[in-house]
């Protein structure tokens, strides 16, 4: 059966989808005829029905994967500018010649005033417990890129988000096209059937 239903996947969609998938998201394939469908499948109705519900909960895990790496990628890039504002701030006072008065979080609700003179570098955390310093010229170059690089993760991801939904879309008509063959498939022998009394 799980033969049956790779083989289905494959038929189908080359038949009635032009993309085959999206960085690893199969595309689903809308089904115009549903009994050729279900004869190049070699599949039955409960079969098929199925098999678009397992592609749907993979669908909805994809979309739940990609959605925390959204909520992760939307709360980094405030992060970035805000260092980057940090760093250009930092210049633009050694720059001016007078000194940076901040105050900065010691703990939680304790805070500790510090005033920062001629400040030739600046320490970048760059996650799991490693911190380097740079030059504040190096580290606007490094943030830059980084915030470049998020804002094109970002944008992918968005991308990705839209075809999965669409691919959700596609497969949710597609299984109620196969439940509603399949009724009116049943109520055509039920009417061909003749009544006892």
């Amino acid at each position: 059966m799980a033969m049956a239903m790779a083989a289905a996947a494959g038929e189908c969609s080359s038949y009635t989808s032009e993309v085959t998938e999206r960085r690893g998201i199969p595309a689903a394939s809308f089904v115009q005829d549903v009994q050729s469908y279900l004869n190049q499948s070699g599949l039955d109705v409960n079969s098929a029905l199925a098999f678009l519900q397992e592609r749907l909960q993979q669908y909805r895990v994809v979309e739940m994967k990609l959605l925390a790496q959204q909520r992760d990628l939307q709360a980094k890039i405030p992060d970035i500018e805000k260092c980057l504002d940090i760093v250009s701030t930092l210049q633009a006072k050694k720059e001016s010649g007078e000194a940076l008065v901040a105050d900065f979080e010691l703990s939680e609700g304790i805070y500790s005033r510090a005033r920062i003179e001629d400040t030739e570098s600046v320490c970048l955390w760059l996650g799991a417990n490693v911190m380097l310093q740079y030059s504040c010229e190096e580290a606007t170059a490094l943030l830059q890129t980084n915030l470049e690089n998020a804002k094109a993760s970002l944008e992918v991801l968005v991308a990705d988000l839209q075809f999965l939904r669409d691919q959700v879309t596609i497969t949710q008509v597609t299984t109620a096209r196969v439940y509603n063959w399949d009724v009116h498939q049943r109520r055509l022998r039920q009417a061909t059937t003749p009544k006892e009394t």
